[in-house]
């Protein structure tokens, strides 16, 4: 039987007087792959900060389920969209992703062997590694979301948050996010990932939620990736992405 690990109940979020986002229940299925679709404006990247602790909502409440074996809470990482990274500041691939062991360290202690190793390794796995020495800022687009998600995979977490990973980056490096993807679920990883592709959420997907300010439905996508759920979603827009 799949278990929730994450919670969320009668969440209601806004912008100064603008509602945002309203009675959010939803139950998000560890070790699952979620899509988070809706047309523009609908909610999805508030609904994932507002996981992420990075918004505060008017009301409701967010909870991760449980502990992991080793008697620790579930850990979160948070993979934004490029548009709000500043990719100018002068730091190497491998700094980047160094930044993923600091959640196990704190700020004050500086990365160790074995931490530089497990960062290596996260490099080779979005076989980025021939790029560590070089300046972010020279990536291209495809190659950033590469570096950014070989951080989220040193950060070793429970749960992976992804907002438009596959937004504007080449069909290799697609491939390549939706396969790693793939492999950590197998290790017991859960995604959580706003996608706006909808021809490629029931292949790229196992679980998904579809939202224009509060939640049309959600579950296994062979299930609710309905054309009947996906017209009331994308009705009020009249658009589809």
């Amino acid at each position: 039987m799949e278990e929730d690990i994450i919670t969320i109940r009668d969440l209601n979020v806004a912008y100064q007087d603008k509602p945002a986002l309203w009675h959010i229940n939803l139950d998000i299925k560890e070790n699952s792959r979620t899509a988070i679709v809706g047309p523009n404006g609908a909610g999805k990247s508030t609904m994932i900060k507002t996981v992420m602790k990075l918004i505060r909502p008017v009301s409701g409440n967010i909870k991760i389920a449980g502990r992991t074996d080793k008697g620790v809470l579930k850990t979160i990482a948070y993979v934004p969209q490029k548009g709000e990274v500043n990719w100018d500041f002068p730091t190497t691939v491998l700094d980047v992703v160094l930044m993923g062991r600091y959640v196990h360290k704190g700020w004050i202690k500086r990365p160790n062997r074995k931490d530089k190793e497990i960062a290596l390794k996260a490099l080779k796995t979005m076989k980025m590694e021939a790029f560590r020495d070089r300046q972010i800022s020279e990536l291209s687009g495809g190659q950033r979301q590469r570096a950014f998600l070989a951080r989220a995979i040193a950060q070793d977490a429970d749960i992976y948050v992804m907002d438009e990973p596959l937004q504007g980056i080449d069909i290799t490096t697609e491939n390549l996010i939706i396969d790693v993807i793939r492999q950590l679920q197998e290790d017991g990883k859960t995604f959580i990932v706003v996608h706006h592709q909808l021809n490629t959420v029931k292949e790229y997907f196992d679980h998904v939620v579809i939202l224009n300010k509060t939640v049309i439905a959600s579950g296994p996508v062979d299930a609710v990736f309905t054309e009947e759920n996906i017209e009331t979603a994308y009705r009020e827009k009249g658009i589809r992405t």
